[in-house]
This record gives structure tokens, C-alpha cells and sequence, in this order.
């Protein structure tokens, strides 16, 4: 069994360059960039179509980008992880930009991982946290937000988000599908974000979901439906995508990264 790592957690700014590449299933949306492990499926175990039908996109620690290459909140212990950011697109004052997502996780106990989604503004400087999944120990407890991480300004539906307890069933998790590792694992079926946009400008969303303390027993998201101001999320034809982008994340300074030991 691996240490338990103390709860102390603080909070600092880490600005990364990360290369965008391919993940490594079925392709994500034209426009859309992945660093890590992303893909699009369909009904999938227990992970059923997107709200309303159809395909939806994922991410997944299974087969993740290593630390330092990829974006999470910084909290301390991220290990490994996966970023989906859309196309650049347009949006006006007042706004909403809504979508759907699904948090599924083989971890619990003292391991319990996290997911996130974050809109950026043209410059790749973060505008808001959207929200946050994280499961806990405590049987009922809401994921959503995750607790221990940042303030969420998205509103969610329903307002009571518990996980559904079992070993999940999906696809993305690789190896880990169908495994659970103590109370905490599971899913929280498909959850409505919804956030009204203050100025208009050209924005990115960007989602992401992350190993903590380990790389054992993974963990993902599922995403549907994104849309701003009632249209679908794709890259405007007039607004050029960038090859390489500069992501900021929030990071932990002093990232303790030798605490990490073996499960049983």
C-alpha cells in the first residue's frame, strides 16, 4: 500500500506549453485538440448515449500525458492526466454556455481523482472554473463540486450529484474498467452545466480529469451537447487555430512528487 499524503494543499500558478496531439481512439470533433487519451463514442457499459441520443466525446487517465505536460488545478499529487479543449468560438454577452458530462472513476479511499472543465479566453488565460467532480468516502456525499478544489461558477442539474457506486463498466478506463479500488468509485450519470458568459469575446473550453497520487485505477469524463448561445460549439472559419498553444493551469508550487508507492 502507498503512503497517504497530508491533506495540506495550497494553491500557486504554473504556466505549461503544451503540445496538442491526437488521443489515441476514435476521433474527437474537427477543430477539437486532445493532449493524453480522448476519443467519441456511443453507449458505452454504464455509460449510456449522450442526453437526447447519440455520440459523445471522452477523456480518460487511461494512457494519460505524464505531469508537467498537460493542465489540472494545481492541488499537489496530479500525476498523470488528459485535456479535451474545443475550437476557438464566438459568443456574446449574456450567453449561456451549456453542456453535459459523466464522471466516472475506478479510484476512491484516499486516491479519489478529479475532472474539471474551465473556459479560457483567446489567449488561453483562464475566465472561470465551471465546475468540478471528485468523489469522496462518505456514501451520498455530493461529487459535484469536487471537494478540496477550487470555487465552481457553473450551475449543475440536478442540484444533488452522488456518485453511483460500483466498479464502472467503460470502455476509456482500459485496464481499470470494471475494477473499483475502496468506496468512492463509480459514476455520476449525465449532469447539465450551465454558465452565463459576462463579455463577448472568442473563448475555449477546455476539459480535463487527472490521476492524483498515483497512475492506479483510472478515471474519466464524458462530455455532450456543448453549445453557446443555443448553437453547437465548432471553430468559426474565420478564426485560425493555433498548432501549439500556451495552456495556463493553476499548480501547487512545490509539487511534492516522491510520496508515490505501489498498491497492494
Amino acid at each position: 500500500m502507498k503512503d497517504i499524503l497530508t491533506r495540506g494543499l495550497a494553491t500557486g500558478v504554473v504556466v505549461g506549453l503544451v503540445s496538442m496531439f491526437s488521443g489515441t481512439a476514435a476521433a474527437i470533433p474537427a477543430g477539437w485538440t486532445c493532449t493524453g487519451n480522448c476519443g467519441t463514442l456511443g453507449a458505452d457499459g454504464d455509460v449510456t448515449a449522450a442526453p437526447g441520443g447519440g455520440d459523445y466525446e471522452w477523456v480518460s487517465t487511461d494512457s494519460g500525458a505524464a505531469a508537467g505536460t498537460f493542465t489540472h488545478l494545481g492541488i499537489g499529487s496530479e500525476t498523470n492526466g488528459s485535456n479535451l479543449l474545443t475550437g476557438l468560438f464566438s459568443a456574446e454577452a449574456g450567453d449561456s454556455l451549456e453542456f453535459d458530462f459523466n464522471y466516472i472513476t475506478s479510484d476512491g479511499s484516499s486516491y479519489i481523482e478529479y475532472a474539471f472543465a474551465q473556459i479560457l479566453d483567446d489567449t488561453m488565460t483562464p475566465v472561470d472554473l465551471l465546475f468540478t467532480a471528485r468523489t469522496t468516502a462518505t456514501p451520498g456525499a455530493d461529487t459535484v463540486p469536487g471537494f478540496g478544489l477550487p470555487p465552481i461558477a457553473a450551475t449543475m442539474t440536478p442540484g444533488s450529484t452522488p456518485i453511483i457506486a460500483g466498479a464502472p463498466d467503460w470502455s476509456p478506463l482500459g485496464g481499470s474498467s470494471g475494477s473499483c479500488f475502496s468506496t468512492g468509485c463509480g459514476y455520476t450519470d449525465w449532469i447539465h452545466s450551465s454558465y452565463t458568459i459576462a463579455d463577448a469575446g472568442n473563448y475555449y473550453l477546455l476539459f480535463g480529469v487527472t490521476n492524483w497520487a498515483d497512475t492506479a485505477y483510472d478515471t474519466g469524463m464524458a462530455i455532450a451537447g456543448a453549445t453557446v448561445g443555443g448553437d453547437p460549439i465548432d471553430p468559426p472559419g474565420d478564426v485560425p487555430e493555433p498548432g501549439t498553444l500556451l495552456l495556463l493551469g493553476l499548480g501547487l508550487l512545490g509539487l511534492r512528487k516522491s510520496q508515490f508507492g505501489r498498491r497492494a
